[in-house]
């Protein structure tokens, strides 16, 4: 009887097993949501019909506005996880890596944070 192979042993989930997860789910959310802002914006509208009313006029439907929020949030995540690939190239040390994620996280939090608020909350009625 030929011996079996032993069996993998199962994925430890670590910070850069699910920061590569995200990394994978933000770019497939993106594509449609990117692809839908320029049909939208450029095709449909027309870059030159976009002025300050028309934006008002946009996000005074709730929709429009958790669709840009969504767009910001996912864009800045997947750009600040690539950020912190690169950069992590660059610095040696777990002490060094440990204090960049935790600093990019940070500035990805507060400034996601600001902008989802000043998009979602931020329209006079």
């Amino acid at each position: 009887m030929p011996a079996r192979a032993p069996s993998p042993a199962p994925l430890r989930r670590s910070w850069l097993t699910v920061a590569w997860t995200l990394m994978r789910l933000s770019a497939i959310l993106l594509v449609p949501l990117v692809w839908g802002h320029v049909i939208i914006q450029d095709m449909l509208v027309g870059v030159h019909k976009i002025s300050l009313d028309y934006v008002a006029m946009r996000w005074a439907s709730l929709g429009w506005r958790a669709y840009d929020a969504a767009l910001l949030c996912f864009a800045f995540a997947h750009g600040s996880n690539g950020l912190r690939q690169v950069l992590e190239d660059y610095i040696h040390g777990q002490t060094a890596r440990r204090i960049l994620r935790v600093a990019l996280f940070l500035f990805w939090l507060s400034i996601t944070a600001l902008g989802a608020a000043a998009v979602i909350g931020g329209v006079r009625q």
